[in-house]
């Protein structure tokens, strides 16, 4: 109630048409980009440098197969979302989420030191080790970084917060992936991975404790560590409001498809376009730099009908994202074998046909994400917010997961994979027509919002 008594109070008419980077500059959400935009450099830094170090060199780490290694790791990183999701909401609604941020960022520092005590020890075990906090750690922020927006913003501004918070997202996972793939390659590897991430873990630290209080809903609230029951008890609390749960499901497949596309995009890289590293790196920078402008662009599209929150929007990206993931399982053909260079590769056609497709599908996909999470915080109701953030987390690994498991059952049934990516697209249409049709306000806003009909 405060913030929306504070949203229509005559001295703050005038800063509801104020551009959303005006928000970075104010420290209810500058503190909290900062915080969240380092966690994710390092979640994917560290990853990325464990996959890359496994990838080329796994004989001299451990005796298992190395094919088993890249799914091992990204198992081990997402396990914890799903065992300890439910107790990061019940935590982020007892205690004051600032305090919370500044807890689990001191633990990311200690989780880097004992990665670099892994390193040191030529210990894999010590590494994955590692790697599993981390995901515990990235589990316990979760929920306290989307309850807190509310918290912090009126909510003419929630969809500029969003929008920021996202595109600082993939613009950090693409500089981790980036930074990890590089340092763990040169020499000393592992000690540029633990030097450069333990920088950013002290910085993170830095700016949570700049994060303003952020009181909790419900204090009273007593902590239960049955993770089975309290975690159908956050999905339950999702199923009170049907637009919430249609949303969580709605961004839990944005996060299924973007995945697929991202896991796959290395080897379609490979072995349709011909590309290597680079140019894998570059159609990466291509996707991230879309969300980004995609998410950024919400804000504005959302204010053109004066509102605060623009369900509109969700059909016309579910729309786009169809188009353009369809276009792209046709964009290019099975390469000749030969490997060429980024610079020769950017001479072909069919390289910008694919990066023109990613880039629109990254638009699209930004807009039709970010006012789907606005929803979900706008209306949860406050003393157990935190915990439908951590339903959407639960839902979220899920259907990442069960996205990989499809798509690799699919590719061993020897499909390429230009007809997983086409498959995955029909099924977004799929899946998003039969969200729209439960919840018509979506498809009515759409409407709306393009002028075909009156409020």
């Amino acid at each position: 109630m405060e913030n929306q008594d504070m949203a229509q109070s005559p001295e703050n008419e005038g800063a509801k048409h104020h551009s959303q980077f005006a928000l970075l500059g104010e420290r209810r959400l500058l503190p909290l980009f900062l915080t969240q935009f380092l966690g994710a450099f390092n979640d994917n830094a560290y990853k990325q440098a464990l996959l890359v170090l496994l990838g080329f060199n796994a004989i001299a780490w451990t005796d298992m197969e190395p094919g088993v290694l890249p799914n091992l790791a990204a198992g081990i990183f997402i396990l914890p979302f799903f065992l300890f999701s439910a107790t990061a909401g019940q935590l982020a609604d007892k205690f004051d989420k600032a305090w919370l941020a500044r807890a689990t960022k001191a633990l990311e520092i200690v989780i880097i030191l004992l990665a670099g005590a892994g390193f040191w020890l030529h210990s894999l075990s010590v590494l994955f080790a590692a790697l599993f906090l981390l995901g515990l750690q990235s589990t316990l922020f979760g929920p306290v970084k989307y309850a807190i927006l509310p918290q912090h913003l009126r909510d003419d501004e929630l969809v500029g917060g969003n929008a920021l918070v996202e595109a600082g997202t993939f613009v950090a996972i693409l500089f981790g992936m980036i930074a990890g793939g590089l340092l763990i390659k040169g020499d000393g590897g592992g000690a540029w991975i633990v030097g450069v991430c333990l920088v950013a873990a002290l910085a993170g630290f830095w700016a949570s404790c700049r994060i303003p209080a952020a009181p909790a809903p419900a204090p009273e609230l007593k902590i239960t560590f049955n993770l089975l029951a309290e975690t159908w008890r956050c999905v339950g609390f999702a199923r009170r409001e049907r637009s919430v749960l249609l949303s969580i499901l709605g961004i839990s497949w944005f996060w299924a498809y973007g995945s697929l596309l991202l896991v796959q995009l290395v080897s379609y890289t490979q072995s349709v376009l011909g590309g290597d590293e680079g140019a894998v790196i570059f159609l990466l920078a291509v996707f991230s730099i879309g969300i980004g402008c995609g998410s950024l662009l919400c804000d504005r599209l959302t204010r053109r009908r004066g509102k605060t929150v623009e369900p509109g929007l969700v059909p016309l990206g579910a729309l786009g994202m169809t188009i353009f993931g369809v276009d792209i399982a046709f964009a290019g053909s099975a390469s000749t074998g030969t490997v060429l260079p980024l610079a020769e590769l950017l001479r072909a056609a069919t390289l910008w046909h694919v990066a023109g497709d990613l880039l629109l599908l990254g638009i699209f996909g930004g807009i039709y994400c970010v006012p789907l999470y606005a929803l979900v915080q706008q209306r949860s109701p406050v003393d157990c917010r935190a915990r439908v953030v951590a339903a959407n987390n639960i839902l979220n690994a899920l259907f990442m997961v069960l996205g990989a498991l499809g798509a690799s059952a699919f590719l061993a049934l020897g499909h390429g994979i230009p007809m997983l990516f086409l498959l995955a697209a029909a099924l977004h249409g799929v899946v998003t027509v039969y969200i729209f049709s439960i919840v018509p306000e979506f498809l009515i806003r759409a409407l709306i919002w393009l002028g075909w009909r009156r409020e």
